[in-house]
C-alpha cells in the first residue's frame, strides 16, 4: 500500500506541473493588463502615472522575463510563502488561510447532503423498481442534474429575501466563533450543491444496485429466506458503493469549481468568490496559487478515492 500511495503521488508530479505552466501562461498571454485600471484615461478611482506603473511592476517583479517570473514563484511555493495580493496588499497565504475554512464547511455539508438524500432515493428506487416510488426518484434525479447550481442559488435567495425578509450575513464568521451566524452562511450554499451531487448519486446508486440486485450471490441469499433489508443494506449496497465512491470522489473535484458560482450568488466569502474576483482583477498572485491549491486537492481527493475501493471490496489490493 505504501509502494502504491507513493508511485501515485510521484504521477501526480506532472500534472501539477502542468498546472502551474498552463496558468501562469494564461494569465500573462490572455488580454488585460491589470494596472490598466489605475492608470491612463481609463481609471476612475485612482490615478497612476507612467513612472509610478513601472515602478509598480518592477516591485511584483512583472517585469522581468516569464522563465524568471515563473522559477521566482515556484520558489516562493517552495518557501510556503505565496507572494502578495495586488490590489489587497495581503499575503496570499493568509487570505486563502482565513477564507479556506467556510468553503471546507460548505463542501463537507455538500457531500453529507447529497450521501442522506441521493443514495437512500437511489437504493429506493432500484428496489422498487417501476413503481410511483421510482419514478419520484427518477423525477427528482432529472430535475436536480438539469437545474443549474447558480440559478437554483439566486432563486433561493430571492425567495428568502422577498417573501421573509431574510439578510444573509455579509462577513465571514468561523464556525468556534459564532455557530449560528457561521452556519446561515454555509447551509444555502451546501444545500445547493448537495441537492446538484445528490442526484447524480441516486442515479449511480440505482444502476449499481440494478446490477448487483441480478447477481447470484443475491438470488441464492433470497432463496435462502433472508428478508429483503438483509440482503440489501449489509451485502449488495457494500457491493454497489464503487461506483458511488467513484462519483463522490469526481463531485468533491468539482465542488471547487462549481462553488465558484453558487458562492458568487449567495455571496459566500469563500475561495469560489475570492477566485471570481480576483480574476475580474488580473490579481495573478491569488490566481495562480488558488488554481495550484485546487489542482493538488483533487490529485489528493482521488489518491484517496482509490485508496478507499480496497476497504469496500476486497478483491481490490495494491501490493508493495
Amino acid at each position: 500500500m505504501q509502494t502504491y500511495i507513493l508511485q501515485r503521488l510521484l504521477a501526480a508530479i506532472p500534472t501539477i506541473f502542468g498546472i502551474t505552466v498552463l496558468i501562469f501562461l494564461a494569465m500573462r498571454v490572455l488580454p488585460g493588463d491589470p494596472f490598466l485600471a489605475v492608470g491612463g484615461e481609463a481609471a476612475t478611482t485612482m490615478r497612476m502615472t507612467e513612472e509610478q506603473i513601472r515602478q509598480a511592476r518592477a516591485q511584483l517583479g512583472i517585469d522581468r522575463p516569464y522563465w524568471q517570473q515563473y522559477l521566482s514563484w515556484m520558489g516562493d511555493i517552495a518557501r510556503g510563502e505565496l507572494g502578495r495580493s495586488f490590489w489587497r496588499d495581503e499575503p496570499v497565504r493568509d487570505l486563502i488561510v482565513r477564507r479556506a475554512p467556510i468553503s471546507a464547511e460548505i463542501a463537507v455539508l455538500a457531500i453529507v447532503i447529497a450521501w442522506l438524500i441521493g443514495i437512500p432515493v437511489g437504493v429506493l428506487s432500484a428496489t422498487r423498481t417501476n413503481t410511483i416510488a421510482d419514478y419520484f426518484a427518477r423525477v427528482f434525479a432529472v430535475l436536480f442534474i438539469a437545474i443549474p447550481g447558480f440559478w437554483l442559488g439566486i432563486l433561493i435567495v430571492t425567495t428568502l429575501v422577498l417573501t421573509f425578509l431574510w439578510r444573509p450575513p455579509i462577513t465571514s464568521v468561523d464556525l468556534w466563533v459564532d455557530p449560528w451566524t457561521n452556519l446561515q452562511i454555509v447551509i444555502g450554499p451546501g444545500v445547493v450543491l448537495g441537492l446538484g451531487i445528490a442526484a447524480v448519486l441516486a442515479r449511480f446508486s440505482r444502476s449499481s444496485m440494478l446490477e448487483v440486485l441480478g447477481e447470484d450471490y443475491v438470488r441464492t441469499a433470497r432463496a435462502k429466506g433472508l428478508a429483503g433489508r438483509a440482503i440489501i443494506w449489509p451485502h449488495a449496497l457494500k457491493n454497489a458503493m464503487l461506483p458511488t465512491i467513484t462519483v463522490t470522489g469526481t463531485a468533491i473535484g468539482g465542488l471547487l469549481g462549481g462553488a465558484v458560482a453558487v458562492e458568487t450568488a449567495f455571496s459566500v466569502p469563500g475561495l469560489g468568490l475570492t477566485l471570481v474576483q480576483a480574476l475580474n482583477e488580473r490579481d495573478w498572485s491569488i490566481v495562480q496559487n488558488l488554481v495550484l491549491l485546487y489542482g493538488v486537492l483533487f490529485t489528493l481527493v482521488n489518491l484517496a478515492v482509490d485508496i478507499s475501493y480496497s476497504w469496500f471490496d476486497p478483491r481490490i489490493r495494491y501490493g508493495d
